[in-house]
């Protein structure tokens, strides 16, 4: 239970998706949380994610059966109610530049671990089907009807709805944080530039590719992978799209209000770092993208940019999530991943037991920050 002034169980440090969720299962249990962001909800990199729900193509064991607990997570809160025009389970689609041994090697590997996967000639009614233009696909793709997609603003939104039922409080706007350290080396709380201190016996740095940089002045190394992306969102139109694409020159999926989410990674060495610490593209880019983007799309001439984010993407040095407790900082937790979509409500649950309960999960032992110990600093 809450004492008086800024103490809390837990500080949540992050208004991103893997911080709310951690923050709502956390309330769940009856600990006193207060989540800390910069800026916004949502106004760092799940304001600018695909947010593919999926474990296709090839990585670990152990990474696989997260992502797929995560996406059953997912299956439960869509079948609460499956009106929600911010979560939907239509399947994705694949391809790339035409070399069909690799799609097949794709398909294969999917398939030796009972991945939902269907290779897919040219024309076939699964393409129409989609909302894909036959013309599209020159070769084989893949589909893998259990993917899905969801929005994670309107997520947050969403799972925010329940926290502050529960007594959670947010603060916004809080400058930059840093987690504080008594004198016996543990966690006390967070300190922020333009809102104070937040003190508590445990800490839950979720700041996306920031991450790493926060935990380095804990004298903790975590190698940053994270590059520069970014997300447009489409003026709403008149579409048949109703799976997420992931194409040579666009991935794309449905977006609320009619509108639709594209990116890709082609554009990357036309993005620009403004002095302010942004970003910015040049717009006839952008619109080469949205090009791209009405060329998959059946019966549409033309996709235009309502908007578009850029920032950068977190993922860590391996590619591999990086979860749980800091060693040499007891009461220290991280959330750091690049499919922080995926693994958003999953994630959030089991960290929230570990941080509530001192447990060791075992789905999350592969992903401890300090695998990255015997490989020295990161730079």
């Amino acid at each position: 239970m809450q004492t008086m002034g800024n103490t809390y169980d837990v500080v949540v440090l992050g208004g991103g998706v893997l911080g709310v969720s951690t923050a709502l299962h956390l309330a769940r249990r009856g600990d006193s949380v207060v989540l800390v962001t910069e800026g916004e909800l949502a106004s760092g990199a799940s304001g600018r994610s695909l947010s593919w729900l999926n474990s296709a193509g090839e990585r670990s064991k152990p990474y696989h059966q997260l992502r797929m607990a995560g996406i059953d997570r997912y299956r439960t809160l869509f079948a609460a109610d499956p009106e929600r025009d911010w979560l939907k389970f239509d399947g994705g689609v694949f391809w790339e530049e035409p070399s069909a041994r690799t799609l097949q090697d794709r398909h294969a590997y999917e398939n030796s671990h009972a991945y939902d996967s269907h290779l897919l000639e040219p024309g076939q009614e699964a393409i129409r089907n989609a909302g894909i233009n036959p013309d599209a696909v020159q070769e084989q793709a893949i589909l893998n009807p259990g993917e899905g997609w969801v929005s994670l603003p309107d997520l947050i939104r969403h799972l925010l709805a329940e926290y502050t039922l529960l007594g959670g409080r947010v603060v916004l706007q809080a400058g930059h944080g840093r987690v504080l350290v008594d004198d016996r080396g543990r966690a006390a709380g967070v300190s922020t530039t333009a809102a104070g201190e937040f003190r508590a016996g445990k800490v839950l740095v979720a700041c996306g590719a920031q991450t790493p940089d926060v935990v380095r002045e804990l004298g903790v190394d975590i190698p940053n992978g994270s590059p520069v992306s970014m997300l447009v969102v489409s003026e709403p139109f008149e579409h048949g799209l109703k799976t997420v694409l992931n194409t040579p020159r666009a991935a794309v999926r449905p977006n609320p209000g009619g509108t639709i989410a594209i990116d890709h990674d082609w554009y990357e060495e036309h993005i620009v770092a403004t002095p302010d610490g942004g970003y910015e593209i040049p717009v006839p880019v952008v619109e080469e993208l949205m090009g791209e983007a009405a060329r998959l799309l059946g019966g549409v001439p033309e996709v235009k940019a309502a908007s578009w984010k850029i920032g950068l993407k977190p993922i860590p040095g391996d590619g591999e999530p990086c979860l749980g407790p800091l060693q040499n900082v007891p009461g220290c937790f991280v959330a750091f991943t690049h499919s922080g979509a995926t693994l958003a409500l999953i994630v959030g649950e089991l960290l929230a037991e570990e941080i509530h309960d001192g447990a060791d999960h075992p789905m999350l032992r592969t992903f401890r920050p300090e695998r990255f110990a015997a490989a020295g600093p990161a730079y």
